[in-house]
């Protein structure tokens, strides 16, 4: 749970003492988004739910629902300056809106529940909710309705276009709807994914190092010294393909299913850690490299599509099912090649 200095006081409408937050990011603010984007603490980067004030907002003032992930809590609070307004924070366990909605977290029973905790009824007059775009997988808005009187209208996609949304009368433009997720979106997403599997990003690789020294002779470590970089390289070549290099060039590789394009482009950087003599000459070594480097950069372009807005989740699942055997087997399959290849050359 992240520290409160953002609440700049109460609010006090009636009997009710509601904390008031800035609009402003603070120092804090920067560098908890800095840790979180490289995902440090990112499971733990949540606001307490409930209602806070924005400005001096009254029993008019529109009301604005949030994940409680502190940077969905961030990205709304900064874009409502300037206004008065309300923010409902339910609680999507930290879990950011558009995946706490696919999960089925960001739902309609958690916003009446909140409704219903925070009173909200007996804070506004009028009886209209407005919640993120990306949250409309999870949220019935004719059932809210039913169960609390309050409407829901589905605002923008982004939250910096908020204020032209309520200029607006509550009418979202066409660009206002539409998904993007552009280069700049994808490169702010690749250091979580890079530090996925950061502890296997050290022992596997280490474990390769000193594996390498062995040989139908015995165990070498002069053997280690000469031979253990070349694993290690190839393994963060596979890994860094599947999840800063696949990516980035999204739109641009053929195929639509991630653990495809993933595989495409560990082949292509197998071909060039074979021409720079990275697989060694033995085949067994060079065809299990092969298809370890193709295995670890697709299952590590598939596991972006959690982070992606390219594929649904239903999509994610049939493709999961029939990639990650093969995937496995891949990386099964080129282990077992290359420890045979300590052995014996061909």
């Amino acid at each position: 749970m992240t520290n409160s200095d953002y609440i700049t006081g109460t609010y006090t409408l009636g009997d009710l003492e509601i904390p008031r937050v800035d609009t402003r990011w603070s120092a804090t603010d920067l560098w908890g988004t800095l840790k979180v984007r490289w995902s440090f603490g990112r499971m733990d980067y949540k606001v307490k739910p409930g209602l806070y004030a924005v400005g001096s907002p009254d029993r008019q003032s529109l009301v604005f629902v949030s994940a409680n992930y502190k940077l969905s809590f961030d990205h709304l609070r900064r874009a409502l300056e300037g206004m008065n307004a309300w923010i409902l924070v339910i609680n999507t366990r930290g879990i950011n809106v558009w995946c706490a909605a696919g999960k089925g977290i960001f739902s309609t029973k958690e916003v009446v529940r909140r409704i219903r905790i925070d009173h909200l009824d007996q804070v506004v007059d009028h009886r209209r909710l407005i919640l993120p775009q990306l949250s409309a997988t999870g949220v019935a808005a004719h059932q809210v309705q039913k169960m609390t009187g309050f409407s829901v209208i589905f605002g923008p996609v982004k939250a910096a276009d908020i204020k032209a949304f309520v200029e607006s009368g509550l009418k979202a433009t066409e660009p206002m709807r539409t998904v993007t997720f552009p280069l700049k979106e994808r490169l702010k997403v690749i250091p979580v994914d890079i530090f996925y599997g950061t502890h296997y990003l050290i022992l596997i690789p280490a474990l390769f190092f000193f594996l390498s020294g062995l040989s139908s002779g015995g165990y070498s470590f002069d053997r280690t010294l000469q031979h253990g970089w070349n694993p290690v390289v190839n393994l963060f070549a596979g890994y860094l393909t599947g999840c800063v290099v696949t990516p980035a060039l999204l739109p641009w590789i053929p195929f639509r299913r991630f653990s495809l394009k993933g595989l495409l482009m560990g082949f292509l950087t197998a071909t060039l850690l074979l021409i720079t003599g990275s697989f060694g000459t033995n085949p067994l070594e060079i065809l299990a490299w092969f298809l370890m480097t193709a295995g670890l950069s697709s299952f590590m372009a598939m596991n972006f599509t959690g982070s992606s807005t390219f594929t649904s989740i239903s999509g994610v699942q049939k493709e999961m099912k029939v990639a990650l055997p093969v995937q496995i087997a891949l990386v099964a399959v080129g282990l077992a090649l290359w420890i045979a290849s300590l052995f014996i050359t061909l």
